[in-house]
């Protein structure tokens, strides 16, 4: 979901920066969740603090995060080339 996010916000650049802004965002967020003052653990206890900030850190969720980011990679680079070549 962040690469597809970034990708909207940034659509002319290349695949390789969007690939590894999405991946610096995501483990920004992930490594976040290490930082425990009470302001932040307010704003977690939220919706948006729950949804954006999550609830606590996995090295589970930075694997699932590559997985996904270099999943949609692919997955761009395989459609363009698919339509790229039928254009042709």
């Amino acid at each position: 979901m962040i690469y597809f996010l970034v990708r909207i916000f940034l659509p002319f650049k290349n695949a390789f920066l969007i690939f590894f802004l999405s991946l610096l965002i995501c483990y920004c967020i992930e490594f976040l969740q290490l930082y425990q003052a009470e302001w932040i653990i307010e704003l977690r206890k939220t919706l948006f603090g729950r949804y954006v900030l999550g609830q606590g850190f996995l090295w589970s969720d930075i694997l699932a995060y590559t997985f996904g980011i270099f999943s949609a990679f692919i997955s761009e680079k395989i459609i363009l080339k698919f339509f790229t070549q039928k254009s042709e």
